[in-house]
């Protein structure tokens, strides 16, 4: 049994699917990146899985089986339950995602207490092992800035913090390191891979940059006219593309990776 495994049609008002049949899975312990052009529906399937497509307008019909349960038939405060804690989302802009009013401790202790009604040092030992867990200091110092005191890259670690509180099963990134400086991007993917191989989280890693997906996924899926067109390991997807569309994506690219990689650590 896969950990999530979907089928799904998504729908905006009057206008064509968005997302037509997609199919798509993630196992246990596993990365798999998303790939497809802007527009194609990317993000509405990371919102329809969190339960959260109805704030954006969008319809959809099909099925979202989690660990074999059936998601769209959940109530709201049965989603209100399983978000954040079982499935958690690390959004493109962490600018636009934390409150510039509140300081960081705050803001962490609020992401803590929606799962978890414990007494302060449980949530603060809490905070301090997700803080170290992305690199940053746990001090009384850093905890009392607010978002416009840190950088765009220690905002994004602040993000993925969050949403690693409560030890999720599943991590959806949305497009997270478009933001940032090409550096910055490899430390993220890094972090990315750190927390799937410490911490056994799988990871739906949702991009237009092939390389970013190359070098961190397990296997990637490709989305093209609402459809999941095609699904491989990176050597296949760049080495032995099947589909036109993939194979335009690979002969776009500026420059094609190494073909040695190293084995995928949930195997």
């Amino acid at each position: 049994m896969h950990l999530l495994e979907l089928e799904l049609t998504v729908s905006y008002a009057d206008k064509p699917p968005v997302l037509r049949d997609l199919a798509l899975y993630v196992d246990e312990a596993e990365i798999v990146g998303l790939v497809g052009h802007s527009g194609c529906g990317k993000s509405s399937l990371a919102c329809a899985i969190l339960g959260l497509l109805h704030l954006k307008g969008g319809k959809l019909s099909g099925t979202i089986m989690w660990n074999g349960r059936e998601l769209l038939s959940l109530k709201e405060r049965e989603w209100l339950q399983l978000r954040g804690k079982e499935i958690a989302f690390v959004p493109q802009s962490p600018a636009a995602s934390l409150n510039p009013a509140l300081c960081l401790r705050t803001q962490l202790m609020e992401a803590w207490k929606l799962h978890a009604k414990t007494n302060r040092s449980v949530a603060q030992e809490a905070i301090r092992r997700a803080l170290e867990d992305v690199s940053l200091p746990a001090s009384d110092e850093f905890l009392a800035r607010r978002p416009s005191e840190i950088s765009v890259g220690q905002a994004q670690r602040v993000m993925i913090a969050m949403a690693i509180l409560h030890r999720p099963s599943l991590l959806i990134a949305d497009e997270p390191t478009s933001a940032l400086d090409a550096v910055t991007q490899a430390e993220i993917l890094d972090l990315f891979s750190d927390l799937n191989r410490k911490l056994g989280m799988s990871i739906l890693f949702i991009s237009h940059d092939l390389l970013s997906v190359y070098s961190l996924c397990h296997r990637i899926a490709l989305v093209h006219q609402g459809e999941v067109v095609e699904t491989g390991s990176p050597q296949d997807i760049f080495f032995r593309p099947v589909h036109p569309f993939t194979q335009r994506l690979i002969s776009a690219l500026p420059e094609i990776p190494s073909r040695h990689l190293p084995e995928p650590a949930f195997q």
